[in-house]
């Protein structure tokens, strides 16, 4: 398992399915290698698989695509019947890795080129990795129908739909809560990294417009957008009911207060399924999310939407109004979580789609 920053999974979904389905393939008799970025905390073994830390240059254009290629190197010397590849962005490596005669599965991620943090030179590079991606992999994954959908239009090629998995939270953890100065049920909650495609500054700015008596708790940060950053905090400054808190590392106090908070705020837009919206479903959050087609997939019914400020400020007003309904639509999303995304499905077609690769590729 390459391209990621590999695990334990402290930063984002590619690193949470990574952990997921290694280790349930682990537990399962397979040996699993997954490739880390260097860090601090070395382990050779984490819950069955093994563990390669390599160091990549520590730049946003240039830490995935570096780590890969060391990865890559690392990779070919040693016997290995599939490779999965996580993010179109790591496509120019693909042909060393068949050049070794291993097939090679990679997971697309969303429409990177969309995000605004790469400019015009960036989006050309993501829309290039996207056609190599087709051209050099022996099976595509979308972890989305209309990521799917995305790649047999634009491309005209079939894709295998693998969606990520839900954890699932039946009950908050209040005293934990309670003790680091959250009251259960009586704040707002966004969780993300600060980059536009994100729209924390449009639920920051929504939010601030709003009459909403409860806090809104902003969770996260962005290592390469301090502009966008700033701008956030400048809509915030001045308004005590927001709390910019920063990244949470506490996994269980981030679940209590997934769990804990009266909406889940999502601004997400340009990925596919989105593992900390399926977080949300699983701990009975009722989420508000930005309206694209890849919240409306995940969501069904149990979602209320919103395109700008004010039809955010509106949706956290009647929340607040109606604490009931919400309780409501949260269940009825952590239903939807339980029945359409749970990892042991999911690292189940990932077994097979692997054994698929391995039977129909020549050695």
């Amino acid at each position: 398992m390459i391209g990621t920053r590999g695990v334990p999974a402290r930063y984002g979904g590619f690193e949470t399915a990574v952990e997921e389905i290694g280790s349930r393939l682990a537990a399962a008799g397979h040996e699993v290698r997954v490739y880390c970025r260097s860090a601090e905390e070395r382990l050779a073994i984490y819950k069955e698989m093994r563990l390669v830390h390599l160091p990549a240059v520590r730049h946003k254009v240039l830490e995935t695509l570096s780590h890969t290629a060391v990865s890559v190197g690392h990779l070919m010397g040693r016997r290995t019947d599939v490779a999965l590849v996580f993010n179109a962005a790591n496509a120019p490596l693909l042909p060393l890795i068949r050049a070794a005669r291993i097939p090679v599965a990679t997971h697309v991620d969303g429409l990177e080129w969309k995000r605004a943090k790469w400019n015009g030179l960036g989006q050309r590079y993501y829309l290039a990795a996207e056609r190599l991606s087709v051209r050099w992999s022996d099976r595509i994954i979308a972890d989305a129908q209309a990521i799917q959908d995305y790649y047999r239009e634009r491309y005209g090629v079939p894709s295998v739909m693998i969606p990520y998995g839900a954890p699932i939270q039946e009950r908050c953890d209040e005293g934990l809560l309670r003790g680091e100065g959250y009251e259960p049920g009586g704040f707002h909650l966004v969780v993300a990294r600060f980059e536009p495609e994100n729209h924390v500054d449009l639920i920051v700015e929504g939010y601030a417009r709003s009459a909403a008596r409860l806090p809104l708790v902003v969770v996260g940060s962005a290592p390469y957008a301090e502009e966008y950053s700033r701008r956030i905090a400048r809509t915030a400054d001045g308004d005590e009911r927001i709390r910019l808190v920063g990244g949470v590392w506490n996994q269980d106090l981030l679940d209590a207060m997934y769990a804990g908070c009266a909406t889940y705020l999502h601004g997400h837009s340009v990925g596919g399924t989105n593992p900390s919206l399926l977080r949300a479903m699983g701990a009975g959050a009722p989420v508000i999310a930005f309206d694209v087609v890849f919240n409306r997939e995940v969501l069904g019914g149990s979602g209320v939407f919103f395109g700008d400020a004010e039809t955010l400020a509106e949706a956290v007003e009647n929340a607040e109004k109606q604490p009931d309904r919400e309780r409501e639509r949260g269940v009825a999303g952590r239903e939807r979580a339980r029945h359409e995304y749970t990892w042991d499905d999911v690292a189940a077609r990932y077994e097979r789609l692997c054994q698929d690769l391995r039977a129909r590729t020549p050695r």
